[in-house]
Formats: structure tokens, sequence, C-alpha cells
């Protein structure tokens, strides 16, 4: 299997990118904190496999002041509760199931935790920030897009 970039899609159109990058602006500005971002993109991209998108928001993640341990046991929050804040669990467990929808959809159980945590405007901000994460994560893994180079120690 080769993992050369089959395209870019931004030299090929980069007007292609407008309605994700307009998404994005209205994501960051919704008041949930880049903290609380990064965990989401993080782990959706867990789930599907982008290195992508784990390298660009591990270092973004980094950058906000995420802790490392935080980090590094993303994966497993559900085994490392105390970790992550009521908000953040609920929205890392909304993450999984809506990335996963085509599974179980969203359960009772899995919404009622999320409208427990947040409002129905930070809900709204955050189902637009896991479905655009899902788009990055499609787009990055099906044109096997290349890791961009780090400079020594980076």
């Amino acid at each position: 299997m080769s993992f050369d970039q089959r395209l870019s899609v931004q030299e090929i159109d980069a007007a292609a990118y407008a309605p994700m990058l307009a998404m994005e602006r209205y994501i960051h500005s919704g008041g949930l904190g880049e903290v609380l971002l990064a965990l989401i993109k993080i782990r959706a991209s867990q789930i599907n496999g982008c290195a992508y998108c784990l390298d660009m928001h591990g270092r973004e993640a980094r950058a906000a002041g995420i802790d490392e341990r935080r980090l590094d046991v993303l994966a497993g929050w559900h085994e490392a509760p105390s970790l992550y804040s009521e908000r953040e669990q609920a929205a890392l467990a909304l993450t999984e199931a809506v990335t996963l929808i085509g599974e179980r959809g969203v359960p009772d159980e899995t919404w009622s935790r999320a409208t427990a945590a947040f409002d129905e405007k930070e809900i709204v901000v955050v189902l637009m920030a896991i479905s655009a994460i899902n788009v990055w994560n499609r787009l990055a893994i099906s044109t096997h897009q290349a890791l961009p180079e780090h400079p020594a120690g980076s």
C-alpha cells in the first residue's frame, strides 16, 4: 500500500476549503475554548486514524497548554475520568457517538450527559466541531494528506 499523497485539495481547488474554513471560524468563536476543541479534534482523529489531524491537533493542544498526561491517555479517557472535567467527558462521549454514528446512533444516555453539561447553543457548537473534524479526517485520509515537515527538535 502506498502512502504517497494522492492529491492536494487546496492546490487543485482552494475554494473547496472555503465552507470548511467558515465552519472553523464559527466553531472557534463559539466560546468552548481551545482546550475542549482540541480534545474533541484529537479524539475523533484517534477513532478515524487520521495521522495528519493527530499531528496538527496534538501540536495545537500542547500550544493551548493541555497537559501531556491528558493527551497521552485521551484514547482511554473512560478509564481516567479524574483527568477530565465533566464537560470534557460529556463532549468526548458525544464525539465518540457522533464519529461512530453508524454503530448505534447517539444513545439517549450520551445525549442527556451532553445536555446536562452544555446549554443548547454550546451543544450546537460541539456538534459542529465534531462534524467538522470528521470531514477534515475523511479528506486527509482519502487523499493520504502528507504530514508537514518539522524543523529539528519540534
